[in-house]
């Protein structure tokens, strides 16, 4: 057990990730409800010696945060972004990179929102890559990643598949009551 395995044991997380290991995929994470949830993601990826990519608003790119989220895997999203284009880079960066599990909060903010983003579905589609679902469940204190789906395009249809799938981690976020479906 690495480090970051250790610290997540110390606290009482358990990861258990039984999805099959990627060279290349898009991991849908949800709830997301806390800035926890980016410090427990990743150190249960790095406890199983994997290394992830990750978006975050551009703002929290400023020297010397910068150095340790770029190291880190962080990849800025500047805010007057249009997601197309940043869509659209992220593919490029699928088809050009030999490696990259890019982690994606579906909600793209903490706080209560129905409309999930589909960017995350459209991505994995244009780069022909499956999705990974994870969850980061606070009244387990479990980190999982256990299943996969293969976009199909259907933006609709994929997208009810994966809250379909959520359902039953509706409570699982550090506060509940910001998660909706």
């Amino acid at each position: 057990m690495n480090i970051w395995g250790r610290i997540l044991s110390w606290f009482g997380w358990k990861v258990e990730i039984t999805a099959p290991r990627r060279d290349k995929c898009v991991i849908c994470v949800a709830p997301h409800t806390s800035n926890w949830d980016f410090l427990l993601g990743l150190a249960a990826y790095k406890s199983l010696g994997r290394e992830a990519n990750f978006l975050m608003k551009e703002f929290w790119f400023f020297f010397p945060f910068n150095l340790i989220l770029n190291k880190l895997g962080g990849i800025p999203v500047p805010r007057k972004s249009t997601g197309g284009a940043l869509v659209s880079h992220l593919i490029d960066d699928f088809k050009s990179r030999p490696y990259i599990n890019l982690a994606v909060t579906p909600e793209g903010t903490r706080s209560k929102r129905k409309d999930w983003r589909t960017g995350f579905l459209r991505i994995a589609y244009g780069a022909a890559v499956p999705i990974q679902l994870g969850v980061i469940d606070y009244s387990t204190k479990k980190i999982l990643i256990e299943k996969e789906i293969f976009p199909t395009g259907n933006l609709d249809a994929d997208m009810l598949t994966v809250k379909n799938y959520y359902t039953k981690f509706q409570l699982a976020g550090k506060y509940p009551d910001k998660f909706a479906l």
